[in-house]
């Protein structure tokens, strides 16, 4: 493997560790911010304890956030020196606003929130919780500008090589911006509440659960089936916005070879890019163009009008049917358990049906799959481009001998591997010996006395 290769290897596999804790540290905070404001608008001692459960969990899935993002962000100068030096004019302040107005409210605030319980008022302690929600949201708001403008590059100009903004509101409300940032936040929510939905499950099955396991696990399946359905609407959107500017990415999503009105929609197959065609295709005529263009005969560009500037068919095309293949689970199950828990609603505690239950727990981690498999279809369908249309990714790759980035590459899977099998295991025992808590309205002596 050369350098190029191993570079995007190493790249991806840092990018597919750090995205999986701020996909659910983006929404969960917001959670967070419900249970506090329920317990002080009601007084149940449970939405306090949904609280202070899914805080630690927040605070250990941020932490690893955290860590990982500062590793991937040294990559932009071991790995892709050439992409700071060309496009650094632009994506040099886009990180630094994601520092400054994410981070440091992040950072500055997190700590009330995690250790504020009876040090500072109740109101001082939600509005340190809103704050950090909102700090989340911020980080993944610039994140996703500067990720977005290297999909679809707005208002810049090329100056002896150096791209030079020209318009700020361009660069950063790019044409697939919104588009992408609404799918983002849809999808942090689907990927928190089956997180919360499924812990909540295994406390059922396990006998460990608490008052504020019921709460959370009502709050998580109406929030996924809320999004869930909003998700599809957005991801249509989105995927009409990508045809509009990225049609290479479509060809090969839909395994789409040659340029054709009425395309057909392959459900299924294998993509062949030497024979260019898909064998043991599964179509349904006419639905690609239907779904893409919202006509029966609508055209839809094949691979064949961009040659040599395709990205790598099989990835893209499998990745997107995963991405759907587990969004649609993942709104059947949603819908299920939403219609068990209207049912009960009256109940003080949620039952579910054991098979129901296993299921949610099953699928705790589900949004993580949907989240990867869509980042692919994202990150490889740019390719052979790092600011499409614009900058080739070879032109930006380091000269470092690949022996030296394979070694560090081996040592990046290796330590995210055991970190990653750690963090689910701490989750499972947390999910196993949940903590009690006294309530917020006693003094800082008694707290003590109370073990708290």
């Amino acid at each position: 493997m050369d350098a190029l290769l191993l570079s995007r290897l190493q790249f991806a596999a840092n990018i597919s560790f750090h995205i999986l804790f701020p996909t659910i540290t983006i929404a969960l905070c917001w959670f967070l911010v419900f249970f506090r404001v329920r317990y002080l608008v009601t007084r149940q001692p449970a939405w306090e304890e949904a609280y202070y459960f899914w805080t630690k969990v927040f605070a250990l899935t941020f932490a690893l956030g955290v860590v990982s993002g500062i590793v991937m962000s040294f990559q932009f100068g071991t790995n892709w020196p050439g992409f700071m030096e060309k496009t650094g004019n632009i994506s040099g302040p886009l990180l630094g606003y994601e520092v400054l107005t994410a981070f440091f409210l992040e950072a500055s605030f997190l700590g009330i929130m995690l250790f504020g319980r009876g040090r500072v008022s109740e109101r001082v302690h939600l509005i340190a919780t809103l704050l950090v929600a909102a700090g989340t949201t911020m980080s993944a708001f610039w994140i996703l500008s500067l990720n977005s403008w290297m999909q679809t590059p707005a208002g810049f100009e090329i100056v002896n090589g150096q791209f030079i903004p020209t318009d700020w509101l361009a660069v950063v409300f790019n044409p697939s911006f919104p588009y992408r940032f609404a799918h983002k936040l849809l999808a942090s929510t689907l990927t928190a509440g089956f997180l919360i939905a499924g812990l909540s499950a295994w406390q059922l099955l396990k006998g460990s659960a608490t008052p504020g396991t019921h709460k959370a696990l009502r709050t998580a399946v109406a929030a996924v089936m809320v999004a869930m359905p909003l998700q599809f609407v957005v991801g249509d959107l989105h995927g009409l916005n990508t045809l509009e500017h990225q049609p290479a990415k479509i060809a090969a999503m839909e395994g789409v070879w040659e340029t054709e009105r009425g395309a057909p929609m392959t459900l299924f197959g294998f993509p062949d890019e030497g024979e260019r065609t898909t064998h043991l295709a599964v179509k349904v005529p006419k639905l690609a163009s239907l779904i893409l263009t919202h006509e029966w005969d609508g055209e839809i560009k094949g691979l064949n009008e961009f040659e040599g500037q395709h990205p790598p068919v099989a990835p893209v095309f499998w990745a997107f049917r995963v991405m759907v293949g587990v969004g649609s689970l993942m709104l059947l199950v949603a819908a299920v358990a939403a219609w068990q828990v209207w049912k009960g609603r009256r109940r003080a505690e949620v039952v579910l049906p054991k098979p129901l239950l296993w299921t949610l727990a099953g699928m705790t981690f589900s949004g993580w799959l949907a989240t990867l498999s869509g980042w692919y279809v994202t990150e490889i369908g740019r390719q052979p481009f790092i600011v499409y249309g614009a900058l080739r990714t070879a032109e930006v790759a380091t000269h470092v001998a690949p022996a030296n980035i394979a070694l560090t590459l081996t040592a990046y899977v290796v330590v995210y591997g055991l970190l990653l099998v750690t963090y689910v295991g701490v989750l499972k025992y947390m999910a196993e010996h949940p903590v009690k808590h006294a309530p917020t309205d006693l003094t800082t002596a008694e707290l003590g006395k109370a073990g708290v």
